[in-house]
């Protein structure tokens, strides 16, 4: 409904919508550089003889890629540096006898 009228509206005004064709992820950059990075960093160089070891090497790169491996569209930061939050301890209550 809010994609129909979007659509009408951007009609008046002249424009058109590009379309991404379902199952399609050549047509989005974000997801072909994704794609690229972890197949060049990754799946090309381990070799999955479990599931399991699949699954926590690529979730050791995952946290890798979002914490620590700096990025060129950021400055070569980091996405998210990984924080940590101290534990408050609750306050001590004094027991009145």
């Amino acid at each position: 409904m809010v994609a129909k009228r979007l659509r009408a509206r951007l009609t008046r005004l002249g424009t058109q919508t590009v379309y991404i064709t379902s199952g399609s992820p050549c047509e989005n950059g974000y997801c072909e550089s994704f794609n690229g990075k972890l197949r060049d960093e990754l799946l090309n160089a381990e070799l999955f003889y479990t599931l399991r070891e699949a699954q926590v090497l690529i979730e050791q790169w995952r946290v890798h890629c979002n914490t620590s491996r700096p990025h060129s569209a950021l400055g070569y930061r980091p996405p998210a540096p990984e924080t940590l939050t101290p534990i408050e301890e609750p306050p001590h209550q004094s027991i009145a006898a």
